[in-house]
């Protein structure tokens, strides 16, 4: 099982001069790529009592997400404007304050189930405090006995300080096996550098992979055993939302079909594996970019995609 730790939320989509609601949050899009891939996933996060809060629990629920790690709260769900731009790109206005995001102090992070072989964690939850502490505690508790993945996912307009988020990142990335970042996540947390340079600088910290999805160029990985550099697959695209968190899940999702996520795998990540594994997360992310809102795809949409294009 891989426990998701973050925030679900409701993105207000501008559409036609109104805000349509669409179920969202990095973490909550995760566990729901996971779970629709069939691997076994539980949610670990609070959810409001509210209507949008039982709309992110049935979606959760029918997508085969265990549900037992989740906090119930009485405060509001949290919600973000989304702004869609002319290249296809967005940005976010949010509105955390008070809501349900931020009940969860650490002293309420439960126990992990014995089968819980990795925690994934990322975006909102590791940049606004409460609940930050909380799964800042949970990767110090875990780190060493399961697999950490991170994924920082950055939302500039609420990460605060370039300079001070970046001293918890690398705190954080010292204790992970596994991190995942998008190229403009690497531009804010590194201005200047390049992504390969990146990769290599997260790399040094101690994570075992570091994948950096890079839009229209495809994706970049690296271990110690190896290096793949994926194209992208070109698609009409739709939507972004939701791309890299199918990535994120798919490229999970690989590893373990290949027995290569547990702590003490012996699966070499070489660049056969490196190259499969990416290549299969880079066409999650593509079918994502097809769909408007983030709705990932289940294995079986992937794999008939990915026949289909080796046939043309």
């Amino acid at each position: 099982m891989i426990v998701v730790g973050g925030e679900a939320l409701v993105d207000l989509v501008e559409e036609r001069g109104q805000l349509r609601p669409v179920p969202g949050g990095g973490p909550f899009n995760t566990a729901i790529a996971l779970g629709r891939l069939g691997i076994p996933v539980a949610y670990l996060g609070t959810l409001s009592h509210d209507d949008y809060g039982s709309l992110l629990a049935r979606l959760l629920i029918e997508a085969g997400v265990d549900m037992s790690l989740v906090r119930g709260s009485a405060a509001p769900t949290p919600l973000a404007v989304v702004h869609q731009h002319d290249d296809g790109g967005n940005s976010y206005t949010f509105y955390l304050t008070g809501t349900s995001l931020t009940d969860l102090p650490p002293d309420a992070v439960p126990a992990l189930p014995e089968d819980a072989l990795a925690i994934h964690v990322g975006t909102l939850g590791l940049s606004v405090d409460p609940p930050a502490a909380a799964y800042e505690a949970l990767l110090e508790r875990e780190a060493g006995h399961r697999t950490i993945v991170l994924d920082p996912n950055v939302r500039p307009a609420v990460f605060g300080d370039q300079a001070a988020y970046r001293v918890r990142f690398e705190r954080l990335a010292g204790l992970a096996n596994v991190v995942k970042l998008s190229d403009d996540d690497a531009a804010w947390i590194y201005p200047g550098l390049a992504p390969a340079d990146v990769l290599e600088r997260i790399r040094a910290l101690g994570p075992r992979l570091v994948a950096i999805t890079l839009g229209t160029d495809g994706a970049i990985a690296a271990s110690a055993d190896g290096y793949a550099r994926v194209p992208a697959v070109p698609v009409i695209v739709k939507d972004t939302v939701g791309a890299g968190d199918s990535f994120g899940a798919a490229l999970l999702a690989a590893l373990v079909d290949h027995d290569a996520l547990e702590l003490d795998a012996p699966q070499l990540l070489d660049d056969s594996l490196l190259e499969e594994a990416v290549a299969y997360a880079v066409n999650a992310a593509a079918i994502t970019c097809t769909r408007t809102g983030a709705v990932p795809p289940s294995r079986a949409e992937i794999d008939a995609w990915i026949g289909s294009s080796q046939q043309a």
